[in-house]
């Protein structure tokens, strides 16, 4: 049978962002309940070393970090549900969501933090070499490759960035991309071109990520020339997959206004959507730093406003008896 769930705050999502919102909610005494989705934890789960986490001096592991928060949010009285939201209902409070074996989910408030994922190239190698060298983000993995070889794929403005980001930390960094121009804004372009630590190889797509040693990690990628079809191999120690990423709103288009490739918008600097009791944090509105602490940070505003939103609606209910 079916179970019906009704709480002051709804959550969907299980990631940084999702569980700091818990921790503010349920310290509120909100009592909310966590939908965790498909990826309990986030991406953080299929992360190994992260170093820059505050408040840890030694580099802890992803997946331990996701399980002290998803802990301390039960701790201080949050309910969590392993479920995958398929349909919702905004059209009035309170916000209803329907999981995939039929349960439904009631919230007074709702807090979207569904997150969002890197888009990855699907070539041999990428998969077994995640974490061992090839990385979605050079903010997050830059740091481990300082003096060491680079490279970054793709042409958009986010390979740009994090091409010039790698500048920070190597001296021999190589903008691979698969035609023969950039897709990225021209200040960027041209602060690429001024920049003699990068050099870009044009009309080129990866065709393995190459591993060796013992342990295994990256040791090059084999390349493929888009126009002429001659094979090459390129020796390097790290690569950064910058294609670009997802977030996960495909069952809110009909329901919210969606920017730039898919981002929930929403009112700039705060977490508020343009309906009244519903906020979205974390990646799947923030694509621009898509960090941890970042997310952890905008899901305890989102905390904090629905516990507002809702003191505010009490108040009014009084004053009008």
């Amino acid at each position: 049978m079916a179970e019906t769930y009704r709480t002051k705050m709804l959550i969907m999502g299980s990631g940084p962002a999702g569980l700091s919102a818990a921790i503010y909610g349920a310290r509120a005494g909100l009592e909310p309940i966590v939908v965790q989705g498909l990826q309990p934890g986030g991406q953080l789960t299929i992360t190994t070393d992260v170093e820059n986490y505050p408040g840890y001096r030694d580099v802890i592991q992803g997946p331990w970090l996701m399980d002290e928060m998803h802990a301390q949010a039960e701790k201080v009285g949050t309910r969590t549900i392993f479920d995958t939201i398929v349909d919702v209902d905004f059209s009035k409070r309170p916000f209803r969501l329907i999981g995939d074996g039929g349960d439904v989910y009631e919230g007074d408030t709702l807090v979207i933090a569904t997150g969002a994922q890197a888009k990855w190239l699907g070539v041999e190698g990428e998969e077994q070499l995640g974490g061992k060298g090839v990385s979605a983000c050079a903010t997050c993995d830059g740091f481990f490759y300082r003096g060491k070889k680079v490279v970054v794929i793709g042409g958009g403005n986010t390979a740009v960035e994090e091409a010039l980001y790698m500048t920070n930390h190597s001296d021999d960094v190589t903008l691979i991309h698969r035609r023969d121009s950039l897709r990225s804004e021209k200040i960027l372009q041209d602060r690429l071109s001024a920049n003699p630590k990068i050099n870009v190889l044009w009309n080129k797509t990866v065709e393995k990520f190459v591993g060796g040693g013992d342990p295994e990690g990256l040791v090059g990628v084999d390349l493929v020339d888009t126009q002429s079809g001659e094979k090459s191999h390129l020796a390097t120690d790290g690569a950064f997959v910058a294609i670009g990423h997802a977030p996960a709103t495909e069952v809110f288009k009909d329901h919210l206004d969606l920017i730039d490739g898919g981002y929930i918008e929403v009112e700039p600097g705060t977490p508020k959507t343009k309906i009244p009791g519903l906020f979205a944090c974390g990646d799947v509105m923030d694509h621009v730093y898509r960090q941890a602490v970042t997310a952890a940070g905008t899901g305890c505003m989102a905390a904090l406003d629905a516990e507002r939103f809702l003191a505010e609606e009490e108040f009014a209910l009084i004053a009008a008896e």
